[in-house]
């Protein structure tokens, strides 16, 4: 058997645009050949696969799983609405989803996970060549809790499990199922509406707050009120703006006067057990990603040979 060496697989993997681990058994498979492992991709699909990676991909769907005290949430992207309505892209989001359930949201080793006698990122790669689309496994989360439940909201379902928007919200307690997932569901449901940016308002990105201070403190020098006015009126903005975007301090969606972390205490006043909302994940299908605009008149003009 030749010997395969790091120089021949970057090389392959320059010429090819294909993965580390395919062009390594590329070459095994070609004995070394450089043109001949270029054949074996070519014929697998996978440098064809390559190419079309640098296409946008912000369709697709957003994963959910949840088992007790477990959940889990991926995304997996496409470039068409209409890959998500493919049964082999839908079962691809499935399974990922599952492999997070069972090792965690570590992107690394979720895309190494074994799925039948392929990775996870083995199989993205066959599903890309052979759908004809770039896909990209884009973000995990796990969550999980000593005692409770952790329970599910999918928006948008295009089918069980899978949608546009996908909520999982976390909560602690030794209250039963029955209190549990009618008031999980009712948060889930409030937090695919009303996409709090933190859980607590300790937990807001600082660089996000001090940039709406910026935006605050321009406002307000331009009512040309005093400097000490001036910075009443910013603190109130900032504090307007932490209770509106932290989750315990949103009011609920579905009545509008009641706080989220009032919901709570009152289900468990009303059960007789603490009850305590640990944490969320909120995934809404390609945010986030910059989609490239097209001007279709054009390119049709472009393609015709018209200026």
């Amino acid at each position: 058997m030749a010997e395969i060496t790091a120089a021949a697989v970057k090389d392959l993997r320059e010429k090819s645009g294909a993965g580390m681990m395919d062009c390594k058994k590329a070459l095994t498979e070609a004995s070394g050949d450089i043109d001949a492992a270029m054949d074996w991709l070519r014929a697998k699909g996978l440098s064809a696969a390559a190419k079309k990676s640098s296409r946008t991909a912000a369709e697709g769907l957003v994963g959910i799983e949840v088992s007790g005290t477990r959940g889990a949430a991926v995304e997996v992207n496409s470039e068409t609405d209409f890959v998500a309505k493919n049964d082999q892209f839908q079962t691809f989001v499935r399974d990922v989803t599952s492999v997070v359930m069972a090792l965690g949201d570590d992107l690394a080793t979720v895309k190494a996970a074994p799925l039948g006698d392929k990775t996870v990122e083995e199989i993205l790669t066959h599903n890309i060549a052979t759908i004809g689309e770039n896909q990209n496994l884009r973000r995990a989360r796990r969550l999980e809790v000593a005692s409770g439940a952790v329970v599910a909201y999918v928006h948008n379902a295009a089918a069980p499990g899978l949608g546009k928007i996908g909520v999982l919200v976390a909560l602690e307690s030794e209250a039963g199922a029955d209190v549990l997932e009618p008031l999980g569901k009712q948060i889930a449901m409030h937090i695919a509406a009303a996409f709090p940016l933190a859980l607590n308002e300790e937990d807001l990105d600082p660089e996000i707050v001090e940039r709406e201070r910026a935006i605050a403190t321009e406002k307000a020098a331009e009512s040309g009120k005093p400097a000490d006015i001036v910075a009443k009126m910013v603190d109130g903005a900032i504090a307007k703006y932490r209770k509106g975007h932290a989750l315990v301090s949103q009011l609920l969606v579905m009545d509008g006067k009641t706080r989220i972390a009032d919901v709570v205490a009152n289900a468990a006043k009303a059960a007789g057990k603490p009850i305590a909302l640990k944490d969320y994940v909120r995934f809404q299908l390609g945010e986030g990603i910059e989609r490239e605009q097209s001007d279709f008149a054009a390119e049709v003009a472009a393609a015709a040979g018209v200026s």
